[in-house]
């Protein structure tokens, strides 16, 4: 037992290499770039811009709702705070459904074109740039190495 747990972190230590191969590449395309560049994804822009146009001023009616319920107490602007909220909790799940039924389209296309571009390039994993930026995700990136926007906008033509 004593020689096993011994021989169990050179063991570990020679699977290291092996999991650093250069085989796998990872790159990174700005998703939300290739999506305007698609010709078919009119309606889903459309749609987005009008769903996030809407919520804004539903958020901006609670904050003044919210401020007046506060600054009075009373509970019938309590209440009317608490049916706003909810009213708002009920549109955003149902712009949340129809986005993405309108996205599915999109998404398909643009998952075809991504695999494409990431096959033909070497690459074994693409991340959506943006998200894996705001996640911390990666710490340094070359840019020019791992970029593959421009090559999928190009697929997608």
């Amino acid at each position: 037992m004593n020689r096993f747990l011994m021989l169990l972190p050179l063991a570990l230590l020679a699977t290291v290499p092996h999991a650093q191969s250069g085989k796998n590449r990872v790159g990174f395309v700005d998703v939300q770039a290739a999506v305007k560049a698609l010709p078919d994804s009119k309606a889903y822009l459309d749609l987005s811009a009008r769903v996030e146009t809407d919520l804004k001023a539903k958020q901006q009616g609670l904050q003044t709702l919210a401020a007046k319920a506060a600054a009075t107490g009373s509970a019938a602007d309590r209440q009317a705070l608490v049916k706003a909220q909810q009213a708002y909790a009920s549109a955003q799940s149902a712009y949340r459904d129809r986005v993405a039924t309108a996205f599915q389209p999109v998404a398909s296309k643009l998952n075809v074109a991504v695999a494409k571009v990431a096959k033909a390039n070497g690459y074994s994993v693409v991340l959506d740039r943006q998200v894996a930026a705001q996640n911390n995700l990666v710490l340094y990136a070359n840019d020019s190495a791992t970029n593959l926007t421009s090559a999928v906008i190009k697929a997608l033509k």
